[in-house]
């Protein structure tokens, strides 16, 4: 069993309270959860209102399956037009990786 995760750092464009950034982090959230089928969360910043950090993991039989799927949901995120993808840290985890 592989497991890959992948966490992006975003800037969210014309944003002036916490309630505005919900409104554009809940739809991302939600889309990549319904087109991907993955499990995904807003997990850092939350305090901020212009920068969101969002993560998501994908578990599979193959580390092939988990790059493919996470390029697709890096590919999506870096083309949605109200954020900025700052930066992106991924990981690849084996089930038999030492500790």
């Amino acid at each position: 069993m592989f497991v890959g995760t992948i966490t992006f750092d975003v800037l969210l464009g014309d944003v002036h309270s916490l309630k505005q950034k919900r409104a554009y982090v809940r739809p991302i959230v939600a889309e990549i959860r319904r087109r991907f089928d993955v499990a995904v969360a807003e997990v850092g910043h939350q305090d901020l209102h212009r920068r969101a950090e969002v993560g998501v993991a994908v578990v599979a039989g193959d580390s092939r399956r988990c790059i493919d799927v996470l390029d697709a949901v890096e590919q999506h995120v870096a083309g949605r037009p109200e954020v900025e993808l700052l930066s992106t840290r991924r990981r690849i985890h084996h089930d038999e990786d030492e500790e």
